[in-house]
């Protein structure tokens, strides 16, 4: 009951963040200017922020397991769309129809806390969130390998068969949700609505918004350096960087426990401080690729112990909303990737690598003063 979902966040937010290390080649193949290629990325993150306000409230009404394998039967769709796309729209289409049931996520994070025992609740989303890291920097290094050999539609048709294949599954493995269907989707949307007014929630949403913006900085424009001059590493090798951030994210997947023991605060802020240094690591690319690779690992170890803490500290708080909780908290982080993806390609336009630094250190910085006030 913890690995199941945490590959069901895997496989979903795969499809979402599949396209980072293969821009370029998508951009020429698909007939889109190198400028706007950063909207691969940030159109799954707007179909995603539709799906936690529209979706994501129905975990609260609906059996969250067979909701798990039909959001996931149409994450496959979507990014089967995607591979076949002829045009730039047309995949900007797949990948906000991906986007959008890529939510399938947090129904799969608030079923997994909702069925842990409270002293292990920590423990079992540290490991189910591992898989939303996993998929996002683990998306990296197969696109990489499989856009290397086959094209990039290969990865996303691969990614495809696996959400089809997982869908079954769930259905067939995932026991009945008995808890569910007490409210009506009105009811659970006000609910939802009423989250942002209280101020646990939208201090550890705002935190979330400048941590993924952080994140969604370095992830959807590094490739962009990393394939030019002097280093013109091709898709494969830019992908392994994932290897890098998957280490750092799964050593902090420990970040639960040390919730389930009330220092979630202190984890926070701590992981924040981190994230800031990284930066100074990561601005080290045009000369250094280990300083690079070392920058990523911090970075990742970061986002990764902060999210854990933000979830936890909302599912204890939300126990009769835990979906429309995380799922409202989601919007956040949809909101801070998007705005990374979409700016760090335009300021790499004008600032080179410097400015796009420089911005995930702006982010960073956000996320630690709205911590310091909260």
């Amino acid at each position: 009951m913890r690995l199941l979902p945490a590959a069901v966040c895997a496989v979903a937010v795969a499809g979402v963040y599949a396209g980072q290390p293969v821009l370029g080649p998508m951009g020429r193949d698909l007939g889109v200017v190198p400028g706007a290629v950063g909207w691969f990325v940030a159109a799954g993150q707007f179909g995603y922020l539709a799906g936690l306000v529209l979706l994501v409230p129905l975990g609260d009404m609906l059996d969250r397991g067979r909701l798990i394998a039909a959001h996931l039967t149409l994450v496959a769709a979507g990014l089967a769309v995607t591979a076949f796309a002829p045009v730039g729209w047309v995949a900007f289409g797949g990948l906000a129809v991906a986007g959008l049931f890529a939510v399938v996520v947090q129904t799969a994070v608030a079923y997994a806390a909702a069925l842990a025992p409270p002293g292990e609740r920590g423990r079992t989303l540290g490991v189910v969130t591992s898989g939303v890291v996993a998929g996002i920097l683990g998306a990296r290094v197969l696109t990489g390998v499989l856009a290397d050999v086959w094209g990039w539609r290969a990865a996303y048709l691969a990614l495809a068969v696996l959400a089809a294949l997982l869908a079954v599954v769930c259905f067939l493995v995932l026991p009945r949700d008995v808890r569910a269907g007490a409210d009506r989707y009105g009811q659970v949307l006000r609910a939802l609505v009423g989250l942002f007014t209280q101020r646990v929630f939208l201090g550890r949403g705002l935190i979330a918004f400048f941590l993924f913006a952080s994140f969604g900085t370095l992830w959807s424009g590094m490739a962009l350096p990393l394939a030019g001059a002097p280093w013109h590493l091709d898709e494969t090798r830019i992908g392994l960087f994932g290897v890098a951030g998957l280490a750092g994210a799964l050593g902090a997947a420990r970040s639960g426990r040390w919730s389930d023991g009330g220092h979630a605060r202190r984890v926070t802020g701590g992981a924040l401080v981190l994230l800031l240094g990284s930066w100074l690591a990561i601005g080290q690319l045009g000369w250094s690729l280990v300083l690079l690779a070392v920058g990523v690992l911090v970075l990742d170890f970061a986002v990764q112990a902060v999210h854990v803490g933000n979830q936890h500290v909302l599912t204890a708080a939300y126990p009769a909303r835990t979906s429309s909780a995380i799922g409202g908290y989601m919007v956040f982080y949809s909101l801070g990737s998007a705005l990374g993806a979409a700016a760090t390609t335009a300021v790499y336009d004008v600032a080179g690598w410097t400015g796009c630094a420089v911005l995930g250190a702006v982010f960073a910085l956000g996320a630690l003063v709205v911590w310091a006030r909260v």
